[in-house]
This record gives structure tokens, C-alpha cells and sequence, in this order.
């Protein structure tokens, strides 16, 4: 999908498609991306637009798109824009199994960094590269609605689960997403049970969420 599609978010289907979120996330302790993520999230938009708020100058998430086509070289799971501050959040999604983090190695007591998590973060590398490489074209204009110098990028990762994490690992994930920057941006990295903690502590700032005391 080249174009984005208006969305106007609902905060009521947004708690439902969380809940179905969660009850996923209960109901495997692994996930495959193209037969459990990206159904889901295809299939719930409302939850999906809700990610954006990892960005704070997305607002109001009003435009989305799922296997987003990034000038015809590359794929981005899905997509997230706010017209007005012109924030857009490219996500790419990965497994969610014990070795997409880190790959344990016999005799090794330190394990190594996991296939799935190298490459969910060269794929996003290369999304930047070739968004620049276009900022000064027409397309770039007609796709994020203004020039490069009036568009802000935002990469996030979502792979693993918090069960497949030593503290250890943990701390070197953190300090990982912290210290890699391309060009100015950080590309940021969540597990699933991450992503749905941060969700919900989200939603609770609307009265919608507070009414529906859906915990």
C-alpha cells in the first residue's frame, strides 16, 4: 500500500482491541509474525493507530497503513501519521518466540543478539536510507504531505516477550535502544508485553478508558 488511508480513532474500540490484544499475548507463549501479529493488528485498526502515541507529537493518529510500500524497495508491517504535526511512526513487527532476542549458544554464558532482532533493526536502518535518499523528491512530498524538513521519522521494533528475558538481557536491550541513533533517531524496541503495558497506561488518560474500567 503506497497511500495512507484516513483513520479517525475510537477510544471505546480501542479498550475492546486491547482486551483482545491481551488475550492473545495469554493464550501463546509464542507468536509468529505473519500468522498471529499481522493478522491481528490488520484486523484492528483502532489499536493499531493507538501505537503512534509512543510518539508524542502524534496527536491524533489520523493516518494508517498496513505492509506500507516505502518507494518500492522496502515493506514497513505498518504505518502511522498525524497529518498536523506531520509525525509519522514506521513499525516493524517480529516474532515473538525464546530465541528472537537472544540466541542462546552452548558454552557460552553470554548469549548472543537473536537473527530476528538483527533483522528487524537492518530493515528499519534501511527504511531511513531510503527515505533520505528520496526527501527531495515529489513522492516524498505527496506520501508524508511536506518536505523533508517538515516531516520527523520514528522507527520502533516490536519482537519477544518479557518471559524470554534475563535481567541481564534486559538491561542490554535497554542500553542498546538507547545508544543506536541513525541520524538523529533512535530506533526504539519493545516486546509485546511491553507494548501492551504501554497501551494500556495510555488509554488510561482518557475518560472513555476511566468509564470502562476495563481492568
Amino acid at each position: 500500500m503506497k497511500i495512507f488511508n484516513d483513520h479517525v480513532l475510537s477510544i471505546e474500540k480501542c479498550i475492546h482491541e486491547l482486551d483482545e490484544f491481551e488475550k492473545l499475548l495469554l493464550s501463546k507463549e509464542e507468536l509468529k509474525e505473519r500468522e498471529d501479529i499481522l493478522p491481528f493488528f490488520q484486523n484492528n485498526l483502532h489499536l493499531a493507530s493507538f501505537i503512534g502515541t509512543y510518539i508524542p507529537d502524534i496527536g491524533n493518529p489520523d493516518k494508517i497503513a498496513t505492509e506500507y510500500d516505502i518507494f518500492g524497495d522496502f515493506t514497513c508491517d505498518l504505518a502511522i501519521g498525524d497529518s498536523k504535526s506531520k509525525n509519522f511512526l514506521l513499525i516493524e513487527f517480529e516474532d515473538a518466540s525464546k530465541n528472537s532476542l537472544f540466541a542462546t549458544k552452548r558454552g557460552k554464558s553470554t548469549p548472543k543478539w537473536g537473527p530476528r532482532l538483527e533483522q528487524g533493526f537492518s530493515q528499519i536502518i534501511d527504511w531511513f536510507w531510503k527515505i533520505n535518499d528520496m526527501e527531495t523528491s515529489g513522492d516524498y512530498n505527496d506520501r508524508f504531505g511536506g518536505a523533508s524538513r517538515e516531516v520527523k521519522i520514528h522507527g520502533l521494533l516490536v519482537i519477544g516477550r518479557d518471559q524470554h528475558l534475563k535481567p541481564r538481557e534486559k538491561a542490554r536491550l535497554k542500553w542498546r535502544e538507547e545508544n543506536t541513533v541513525i541520524r538523529s533517531k533512535t530506533i526504539s524496541v519493545k516486546t509485546f508485553d511491553q507494548l501492551a503495558r504501554d497501551l494500556q497506561y495510555r488509554l488510561l488518560r482518557y475518560p472513555q478508558a476511566a468509564k470502562a474500567d476495563h481492568r
